[in-house]
């Protein structure tokens, strides 16, 4: 589709500290965390979450971005990056979470690029700002370093009707086990339409306070919202709204049901 019907915007996950330099010590700051992780939150902070995430944008490249924006074809994740298998099997792991969390979402990793509507690159540190300059170009290159100074960087193209048509991920390879489950989850994530950061709700991961390593409930209340079949591409704030409580009284007990939550 060209360039005039379509419409690019990126998000960044920022710079982090790497851990502690040990795997197994990076790992098991992941599990501390889901054992201190608030589970439970009413209709009002699930929604707040949900509108500040699915509506606007970190960085705006081009078009609008006060509407819903999410795939409507099955997603199909290809991982470029050979010299690195054990990260591929990584971001693999990633996405067979993300699958088995979001109801209606149809994700699963592709064999060949030719398959996939998600491509995510793996790259080492010192290569990111060249390799964001070959998907971006120079100049929003520059605009991107600038307004965000990323580590890892997501990025989607839509089309006139909200449809999410592709996405991009690329992500920094060497900088420690905790921030690379970080960054892939919560860039593969925005890619499929949470795309906007916000600082206003301290328990999703698209806050740039917020570290977390692993695909978290109140996450994915956002996502099973999102992806409900009764949530459309292009659909108002208000549009949204209106249907809100209906979908939340069937993401709910899912949610409970796939984490072995209390309903």
């Amino acid at each position: 589709m060209s360039g005039a019907r379509t419409a690019l915007i990126v998000a960044a996950c920022l710079l982090l500290p790497a851990g502690v330099g040990l795997d197994a010590a990076e790992l098991a700051a992941v599990t501390a965390k889901k054992h201190i992780e608030r589970k439970t939150f009413t209709d009002a902070e699930i929604g707040k979450g949900f509108f500040l995430t699915a509506f606007g944008a970190e960085h705006q490249l081009a078009g609008r971005v006060d509407r819903v924006r999410k795939f409507e074809l099955p997603v199909r994740v290809f991982v470029e990056g050979p010299l690195w298998p054990e990260r591929r099997a990584q971001i693999g792991r990633v996405v067979a979470d993300i699958a088995a969390h979001v109801r209606h979402l149809n994700i699963a990793v592709a064999e060949n690029p030719e398959e996939a509507n998600v491509l995510v690159r793996l790259v080492r540190d010192r290569d990111l700002h060249r390799t964001i300059a070959t998907f971006y170009g120079s100049e929003r290159a520059r605009e991107i370093r600038k307004s965000l100074d990323p580590q890892c960087l997501s990025g989607f193209r839509k089309n006139e009707r909200y449809e999410i048509e592709r996405s991009d991920v690329i992500l920094t390879i060497d900088n420690g086990e905790f921030t690379f489950l970080d960054c892939a989850y919560e860039e593969v994530l925005q890619s499929l339409g949470p795309i906007n950061d916000t600082d206003k709700v301290p328990w999703t991961m698209f806050n740039d306070d917020v570290s977390m390593g692993y695909f978290d409930i109140y996450d994915q209340y956002i996502l099973n919202i999102l992806y409900d079949p009764r949530i459309r591409p292009g659909m108002t704030r208000a549009e949204a709204e209106a249907v809100l409580p209906a979908v939340l009284a069937d993401v709910r007990p899912w949610v409970a049901r796939v984490n072995g939550l209390a309903e």
